[in-house]
């Protein structure tokens, strides 16, 4: 099966020795994204919600890359630093999808790069 690595500078580069997706066959494998705007190269420390938001617009940049949408998405886990904003993180992310949800897990953790306070990565197929 032929590997094609998938990279946009709509999305946040890269911090590390990965890349932002990588489509195996009809599956695109989406990295964990965090919420750095890809204009500035800053993160968005406004809160919980617009921090969520701006991780969504970075994995629909992707995906949109890779020529699939929100729709195409199979799996996603979410990281947390503090699960009590478990309730607002779910709430913008069911925002992205309108029907079909994807399987899911939400996990806490103890840190994530940069001390964001969510990281989202997703599984999808056309």
């Amino acid at each position: 099966m032929e590997k094609k690595i998938i990279n946009t500078t709509n999305a946040p580069a890269p911090i590390g020795p990965y890349n932002q997706s990588v489509l195996a066959g009809n599956t695109l494998y989406v990295s964990g994204q965090i919420p750095i705007d890809p204009a500035t190269g800053n993160l968005v420390e406004t809160g919980i919600e617009a921090a969520t938001h701006q991780v969504m617009k970075n994995l629909q940049a992707i995906l949109e890359a890779a020529g699939m949408g929100f729709g195409d998405v199979v799996k996603t886990t979410i990281f947390l630093t503090d699960m009590k904003t478990f309730p607002q993180v779910n709430e913008v992310y069911g925002t992205y999808f309108t029907s079909d949800f994807p399987a899911r897990e939400t996990v806490q953790v103890a840190a994530l790069p940069k001390g964001v306070n969510v990281e989202i990565s997703v599984i999808a197929v056309k």
